[in-house]
């Protein structure tokens, strides 16, 4: 019996019913990956679910989470890219030592500054931008739309967007999807446990307990933690401020309180950085005050300096 060459060690070999053995092995991937302190991000949730026929998706995570730790920079959400690098071939020093070679620029010696402007801080300041052709596309104009009349309906307008959007970060994550709304954990059976994505309202601490008021857009809850909790739990309650808004893990008790066991805070998931084809930079600078006393005409004015390629020599 033939067996194929250079087979990828995570190549799927369970025989017996397909469909326990893929949902058993994604949800092994998906458990590995929290355990390690790890979220998945939809994309690559549904890129390990449609993969699972070809390949074993517990071996992929291992493999992913052995990749993550050599990284000195460790993402929090995993994403369908990197997970794609893992079923890539790896590339040869060779692959990778051309790829350097392309990656150099020329580099012209009319434009390196001698010793004595070195040591003097001065430079023969040539920007490489100067020689780009700059490609600026005004993607949107807000003129006339960043004023406010600063009437309630805004207001609310503002807190009920900014609730969707945060909402929707925490949603990504895959322990708390199944987040339910205030109105119904608060009408769910005594020592039900759930999720729920909330504002803080207020927060009132006593000698023994702390009671979080807080809400949605549909409803308000009072969620107690006890002083008797887990350290790490009760640390995260004390940060806590007023309009932040979280994911809490609590359970329904006999009366309408709800006590919490996890407080998830959102968190920015890793996006691929997308890079420019030429070597430039740039100086992004406004809301510049100049009338505070505060304001350190010196540093500004070697900074103004600096962008114009007359102070520094970097």
């Amino acid at each position: 019996m033939k067996t194929k060459k250079n087979m990828p060690s995570f190549q799927r070999k369970e025989t017996g019913n397909p469909d326990m053995i893929e949902k058993e092995k994604l949800q092994r991937a998906v458990e590995a990956a929290i355990a390690a302190g790890y979220q998945l991000n939809s994309e690559a949730f549904d890129f390990l679910s449609t993969i699972t026929v070809t390949y074993d998706p517990t071996v992929i995570m291992t493999q992913a989470l052995k990749r993550i730790e050599e990284l000195e920079e460790k993402p929090f959400f995993i994403d369908k890219i990197f997970l794609e690098t893992l079923l890539k071939p790896v590339e040869t020093s060779e692959n990778i030592e051309a790829k350097e070679k392309e990656e150099l620029q020329p580099y012209d010696e009319k434009w390196a500054p001698s010793e004595k402007q070195i040591a003097e801080g001065k430079s023969m300041f040539h920007p490489y931008a100067k020689d780009v052709e700059p490609m600026i596309n005004v993607m949107e104009d807000p003129t006339g739309k960043l004023t406010s009349n600063g009437t309630m309906e805004e207001y609310l307008q503002y807190f009920q967007d900014r609730f969707k959007r945060i909402e929707s970060l925490l949603r990504q994550r895959i322990d708390v999807r199944a987040a339910t709304p205030i109105s119904e954990a608060v009408k769910s059976p005594a020592k039900t446990k759930l999720k729920i994505i909330c504002m803080i309202a207020e927060k009132r601490e006593s000698k023994r307990n702390m009671f979080l008021t807080v809400e949605d857009l549909e409803a308000t809850a009072t969620i107690l933690v006890t002083r008797s909790a887990r350290e790490e739990l009760y640390k995260k309650a004390q940060m806590l401020v007023p309009d932040q808004i979280v994911c809490i893990a609590v359970v329904k008790t006999r009366s309408n309180l709800l006590l919490a066991e996890d407080i998830i805070l959102p968190e920015i998931g890793q996006k691929p950085q997308h890079r420019a084809k030429e070597p430039v930079y740039a100086v992004l600078t406004s809301d510049i005050h100049m009338g505070s006393t505060k304001f350190n005409e010196e540093a500004f004015n070697r900074f103004i300096l600096w962008l114009n390629g007359k102070y520094g020599n970097r």
